[in-house]
């Protein structure tokens, strides 16, 4: 229960920004780790205590090396806690990697390799943030990604309402939620509660910082506005190589390569002058998926992706990039696009397995800010998830939990 239950209005710190890039560059020769759990049709590594994700990757020197996974515990800012490894892992923090299987029929050879967490050797103990790196036989890190674990110690309420600055009306979206405690002895919310805001799983715009506006009885109310306020961006571009040999959804052209095929999407045009249009998309999550053999891990090939697009507005000292899920929303040289003058694209490959992805165009200027409408607009209408994580640090505790999840998502907007 929330000590002195009467209303209050506190005061107010947020920060909107991207989290650092903790999870680094990966390995050239590793390509196409998921991170994700079991349940069906879940994207973001984000699992209750005690339930299961599943790592996989490919190598694709296809030699069955010998990997090893590492899990770290951290605090919110994605830095190493001071944690023991006995203090959050039953059994052990490092251990190799022993379901492998190469590919068949491809192409492109590879070798795929998986793993789940929790398993018979590592278990986790408590909740809170998480790193798991894979290492090589050399103990170097070859790829790391972030995880998420919580208890379900409260509820958390979640709407999504248009942006009530008149400026931002029609281009902005903002989330207010509640989080409710009625197990829960909490002796200063406003110093040891620390929700976190996510848009579409992406660690690059959340909003961390916001201290509660009112207390009502067990709840804590977040009513903020401007502060939660999100670009509410563009239905996310997508193509399906499902059919690696044959044109499908936007891609207008497939050849033979030397080695691989080649799929060539049909040239982008920016959006940000244009209407919105509804269509369905998976909010930059992608899934590999195969015509050519039953087992998709395996059985699926690679190709270079062609990606082309045309823009009319000065991007001139910012840099250009497509991603999302697929590349874990990194930006770097892989995934940057050039000009080529001599056609007035922005253009550049990447070599992707085959499947059905969601994609986007952001821009990223000097400062290090990163846009998402530049190119493609920002509508209110647009269809995003928002995930609100309830990180609790109990005044004198050595580490940071995580006790609640809550889903929203603007399909259904509130004016």
């Amino acid at each position: 229960m929330i000590k002195n239950s009467f209303i209050f209005f506190s005061f107010l710190f947020s920060i909107q920004f991207g989290f650092s890039q903790t999870d680094g560059v990966d390995a050239n020769h590793i390509k196409t780790i998921i991170l994700k759990p079991t349940a069906v049709n879940s994207y973001a590594p984000i699992v209750q205590l005690g339930q299961k994700l599943m790592l996989s990757f490919d190598d694709l020197n296809a030699d069955e090396h010998t990997y090893s996974y590492k899990i770290e515990h951290c605090d919110i800012d994605w830095k190493k806690s001071d944690l023991s490894q006995s203090e959050f892992i039953d059994g052990f923090a490092e251990d190799r990697i022993r379901d492998y299987e190469n590919s068949f029929n491809t192409l492109q050879p590879y070798t795929n390799y998986w793993v789940t967490i929790p398993n018979e050797t590592t278990k986790l103990k408590i909740s809170g943030n998480y790193l798991i790196s894979v290492l090589n036989e050399n103990d170097e890190v070859v790829f790391k990604r972030r995880f998420v674990v919580y208890e379900p110690k409260v509820t958390v309420g979640v709407a999504v309402f248009k942006s009530r600055d008149i400026s931002f009306f029609n281009t902005k979206q903002s989330v207010e939620f509640s989080i409710n405690t009625p197990n829960m002895v909490i002796n200063n919310p406003s110093e040891e509660i620390i929700p976190v805001i996510l848009q579409n799983n992406n660690w690059q715009n959340a909003i961390i910082g916001l201290k509660p506006q009112f207390f009502r009885g067990d709840q804590l109310l977040y009513k903020y506005n401007k502060e939660t306020s999100f670009w509410a961006g563009n239905e996310f571009l997508y193509f399906d190589s499902k059919s690696i040999r044959n044109t499908s959804l936007n891609i207008a052209n497939v050849e033979l390569g030397e080695n691989l095929y080649n799929t060539y999407l049909f040239t982008d045009q920016e959006r940000r002058n244009q209407p919105y249009t509804l269509y369905p998309d998976v909010n930059g999550n992608y899934v590999i998926r195969t015509l050519s053999g039953e087992n998709n891990n395996t059985d699926a090939d690679y190709s270079w992706v062609y990606f082309s697009l045309k823009c009319s507005k000065n991007l001139e000292g910012k840099e250009v990039y497509v991603n999302g899920n697929f590349n874990n929303w990194q930006l770097n040289n892989d995934n940057k696009l050039k000009y080529n003058e001599t056609l007035g694209l922005y253009e550049t490959k990447l070599l992707l397995k085959q499947g059905f992805y969601n994609y986007q165009y952001v821009t990223k200027e000097i400062d290090g800010t990163i846009n998402n409408h530049d190119i493609d607009g920002s509508f209110y209408q647009t269809e995003n998830d928002y995930t609100i994580l309830v990180y609790y640090k109990k005044f004198g505790s050595r580490f940071t939990k995580v006790i609640g999840v809550g889903f929203g998502n603007s399909e259904k907007i509130n004016n």
